[in-house]
């Protein structure tokens, strides 16, 4: 569920994320030397380190509440 929540705001914020640096590119063309301002593989290499970053930052959380008892967890609430 943890994994599912952290998919789901990753998935969007990639999607904005892209869709704005690409609309960010065009204002930046001028400052690019030697780069074209779509260059696939940086937005590739990019996302794909956002990507892993953030499954790894939400693999320990899932992996805790895995290893939790769901009946403690009810009585303390």
């Amino acid at each position: 569920m943890i994994l599912e929540e952290a998919g789901w705001l990753l998935g969007s914020g990639v999607g904005v994320g892209i869709v704005l640096s690409l609309a960010g590119a065009r204002a930046a063309k001028s400052l690019l030397y030697g780069l074209t301002p779509y260059d696939p593989l940086t937005l590739f290499a990019a996302t794909t380190l956002i990507v892993m970053i953030a499954i790894s930052a939400n693999f320990s959380p899932a992996q805790e509440a895995s290893k939790l008892n769901p009946n403690v967890a009810l009585r303390e609430e």
